[in-house]
Order: structure tokens, then sequence, then C-alpha cells
């Protein structure tokens, strides 16, 4: 469905150098969650667009679209048909050209999701491969592999999904005997592109420019370490291979020949004016490894997990932080810190639970525990140099919703076993705006996963005005990040002697102290409290008594 439009509106800012993503707040929009503009009970395009202002208000820099493009939704639209329509679900091109257009008028970027490791099952190229049987050149731009055994019964390899279960299917040839076998390190739904066969890296130089053309600011490049597989596709020669992810270099994620592709990307970007940004979902087994997809003619931003994953524990962050930005360095790239997304539990309550139980929780825990805990981690966040991103409904410290029927449940890794735990449906709920029950003024038809009867206090509406709310403290925290030329851009920090289980930074003429344990600490306070993450029965910050699991921002007044 590739449409000409009328030439894109500019982006917020002119110049080609002005490197407006090295300190940006960038706000992940779910559209299916966000908001539903046409009362069909899923979010879209439509809805995103008529909420821009909410989000300029906020004082986010850009928002990034996690994605709509044409798809049988078998994951939540990362099974891509097509990379130049809109799924109807979600509206048309013409709307998504209105978004762009409404949010460069307001000063915000737009960054959309790109799918290059894999595509849908009902991508016209796999389609076509299928009804032509073996020997068919389109299967060339896939892995197609004869299988092992006797008959061939027995997968290529001994690869595990990533969400369960072999990465490996078997087809059924024209004549309706069983044939070769796909790759697939996801669902059996999105079989893995071939990135060694050209038309590959054509077709998706092409999709680049498509977007690039229409006004879109850079990508967010999924599972961007996984294009490439080792040559051969060699065994692993283990099971439960999920849990070596993060600790070692598997042959289907992260080989070194991913970079050249996004050399040859970048090149690209570098043609348009505006500052054009690639970033990279990429997990690997070290931050520094991570830094060599930002290297100067690569990526502009990469995802940092290792952040994402640390426990809310002052030795452990201060590590984390010290290590990421000491990677990021060399290679003159900006750290990135993120805390929450759509594949994870939200951080207000993993934090509300014990330490060390991973990043997909089935519990709620302590909610007020893990409320303190979430506000203190993202003033500490905000406090950071570099880019920080926030996941839709952070803002207003919504919790994952861990009780959701089974029945409506669509995560496909939850149907499939040994792989994730497939509980990223409750992240992925509608948002709440307004009034007293469901919907909360996220549609009028309803929501397509059920929101809970607890959240009419933790809508917009609801937090509006209120000094003490997680979304005024948002929307204070970003305007002082905003306000203050020593937060966001820069490579370092000075850390202050602090005592056991506290973090104290300064920044020029601003310090953060967080207290990351259960009980206040006393402190000598180093100026005048900005903003404190704690609730209105703390003790006060000026007489240097920091409560538990609180973050003050501080004002140095000397020295």
């Amino acid at each position: 469905m590739t449409q000409h439009l009328a030439a894109p509106a500019a982006a917020p800012t002119t110049g080609t150098h002005t490197g407006w993503w090295r300190d940006a707040v960038i706000y992940q929009v779910y559209p299916r969650s966000f908001a539903d503009g046409n009362g069909d009970g899923m979010g879209d395009l439509e809805g995103v667009r008529g909420r821009l202002g909410y989000l300029k208000e906020l004082g986010v820099d850009a928002v990034w679209l996690s994605p709509f493009y044409a798809s049988p939704q078998a994951d939540a639209g990362y099974d891509v048909a097509d990379y130049r329509a809109i799924d109807p679900m979600f509206g048309t091109l013409h709307d998504a050209d209105a978004l762009i257009r409404e949010a460069h008028a307001l000063g915000l970027r737009i960054i959309v999701d790109l799918v290059p490791n894999h595509c849908s099952d009902q991508h016209e190229w796999f389609k076509q491969a299928l009804r032509e049987g073996p020997g068919s050149r389109l299967r060339e731009r896939f892995h197609f592999r004869t299988g092992k055994g006797e008959n061939g019964e027995l997968p290529p390899n001994d690869w595990e999904s990533i969400f369960g279960g072999p990465a490996w299917t078997r087809v059924t040839d024209p004549d309706g005997t069983p044939g070769d076998w796909y790759l697939h390190l996801f669902a059996p739904e999105q079989p893995d592109f071939n990135w060694e066969h050209p038309a590959v890296q054509d077709e998706f130089r092409s999709i680049l420019r498509f977007w690039l053309d229409l006004g879109t600011d850079g990508f967010r490049v999924d599972v961007a370490h996984g294009l490439v597989k080792a040559p051969g596709l060699p065994d692993i020669g283990a099971r439960d291979q999920l849990k070596l992810l993060g600790n070692d270099v598997m042959p289907f994620f992260d080989q070194d020949g991913v970079h050249e592709i996004y050399r040859s990307w970048r090149r690209i970007l570098d043609e348009y004016e505006g500052d054009r940004v690639l970033v990279a979902e990429a997990w690997t087994p070290t931050v520094e490894r991570t830094a060599r997809y930002v290297r100067p003619d690569e990526m502009h931003q990469a995802f940092n997990f290792q952040y994402l994953t640390t426990d809310w524990d002052a030795a452990a962050l201060r590590q984390v932080i010290d290590g990421s930005l000491a990677a990021m360095r060399p290679v003159g790239a900006p750290t990135t810190w993120v805390l929450s997304n759509h594949d994870v539990t939200r951080h207000a309550t993993r934090f509300a639970n014990p330490a060390g139980l991973g990043t997909q929780l089935r519990e709620p825990g302590d909610r007020e525990l893990g409320l303190r805990r979430a506000r203190a981690a993202t003033l500490l966040m905000l406090a950071l140099p570099g880019s920080a991103y926030v996941y839709q409904g952070e803002e207003l410290g919504l919790p994952d919703v861990t009780d959701l029927p089974d029945e409506v449940r669509q995560d496909p890794s939850f149907f499939r076993a040994a792989g994730q735990d497939g509980f990223r449906d409750g992240c992925r709920v509608p948002i709440p705006w307004s009034g007293t029950q469901a919907p909360y003024g996220f549609g009028t038809g309803g929501s397509w996963l059920p929101q809970p009867d607890s959240w009419a206090d933790l809508s917009v509406a609801a937090q509006t005005g209120d000094p003490h709310s997680t979304l005024e403290l948002y929307r204070t925290a970003l305007r002082l990040r905003r306000e203050r030329p020593e937060l966001g851009a820069g490579d370092g920090v000075e850390w202050l002697d602090a005592p056991a289980g506290v973090l104290a930074f300064r920044r020029g003429g601003f310090v953060c102290t967080a207290n990351t344990t259960g009980t206040a600490i006393r402190i000598p306070a180093p100026g005048e409290p900005l903003l404190s993450s704690g609730t209105p029965g703390d003790a006060l910050a000026e007489e240097g008594l920091l409560p538990a699991d609180t973050t003050v921002w501080w004002q140095v007044t000397s020295g």
C-alpha cells in the first residue's frame, strides 16, 4: 500500500546536527493501549493524535510508536505483513501522516518501530515461497533447511524459540508431503529473514526511505542483535537456552555481521536533514558489546537493558551506572536509561516484590512500597546524563495487572512452554484517562484488555493538579530537567560520599541523593531541596533526613 502523500512537515528543530537525541526524554506509546479514537475498544493512531497535547504538556521530547503496520497480530504487530501499510485496526497511512505533522507542529518528534529480524508468515514473500515449494528462489530470503533424522522429521538444529519450543517449524509442500523447516526465533508466525540475501537488504533500505520521506524522525530497531546468524547455523549443545541469553554470545544473537547492516542504514539517515536517529533494541552479554552498536558510524542510541534489570540497590545501581557511562564514553554515544517497556513487568510492580525475581512477575507485591520505589527510581533516572525513556502509564504510577484471566491473554509466549513467562499482557492494559469506571476515558467502546476497578484514582484527570500525584511529579521533574543545563546531556557524574544504601552525585550546581534502603538516613544537606519523590508525611529533607526509598534533587548553595 505504498502511497505518495504531500511533502512531510518539518521536524521540530532545523539544522542537520542538533544532537537532540543525546539528552532527549522519549515516551513509548503502545498504540493499542494508549487511546481509542474510533470506539472499537482498540487504541489507534487517531487516539494517539488526539492525546499529543498531553504528551507536550508532560514535557517529553519525542514519541516512540510501537508497531502499527499491517499484521495478523500474532505477536501484537511485531509480525509484519506489509511494512508500508497501516493495519486497519490502527487507521490509515493518512492517519500516520497527520499524526507526524501534528507532532512536529507541537515540537515533538516521532520514532517508529522497525522489525527487521522477522516478518509475518502472511508477508507476500513468505506466502509465495510456500506456494512455490522446494527450490523457490524466495525461500532463499528466509532460513529454510532440510530436517535431520531418517525422513527429515527432526529440526535442522537445536535452537530454541524465545517464546518456547523449537525455533523451527516444518512446512507442508504443495503436494501435501512434509517439507523443509524454516527458522523463527520467536513465534512460528514470525519467520526470520536471511540477511545475507541482497533482496532483503535492498528491501529494508527502501522501507527506511519510505518512512523517512514521510517525515519520521527515526527508528527503534526491534531485535537489532538478531539479524545475522552464525555461518552454518551450528548447534548450541544446551537446553533452556533462554537462560543463557545475557551471559554468552549466541549463534543467533549479537553476531558481528549486524554492524555492517547498520553502517549502511546510518549512511541513509545521514542524507536527511533534522538528525534522524536509529535506536537499537540489542540484548547483549555486556554493556561493552552494546556500545559496539552505537559507534560513530552506526546507531545513535541503544537501550540500556543492564540498567533496566538492576534491582533497587545502591551498590548495584552505582556499578551499572559507572559501567554504562564508561562503555559509551569511548564511542561518543549517550547512555540511555529505561525502567519499563512493553515487554517487562512495570517497575512499580517489580520494585514491590523481593529483589532477584527477574523482569516478568506474577505477584502484585507491596503496592505502596512499589510505588514509592518507582517514584524514587524515576527521579534517579532523570538526573543521570544521557537520554531517558518513559513507558506509557508509568507517569501515572500504574502497576502491572497481575490477575488477568487466562482467557483474555494474548501474549503468544503465554501459550508456549519453556519460553518467556508470557505475562507481558499485564503491562499492556489500556491506560486510564478520566472517569470513575472502566474504560476510564480510553474510548467509547470498552478496552481490549480489562482494566482494574481500582484505577479510577490513577487516571490522568484524577492526578492532574494534585501536587503529590505521580503525574505531577513527572511533570515537575521533566520541567526542571529542561530548565537546568546540568541535567540531560553529558557523560559523567561526580560521586559524593554517602552512607551505605545511598547514592549521591553532583552535576554542576545540582545534586541528586537516592536512599534505596527501607529506613530514613540522615545526611548533610547539600543545598536547598528542589524536588522529592517522597510523600507529604515524610520528614523534611531540609533537616538532612533522607526518607526511606526516596530520591531528592538539590540546588547546591555553596562550593
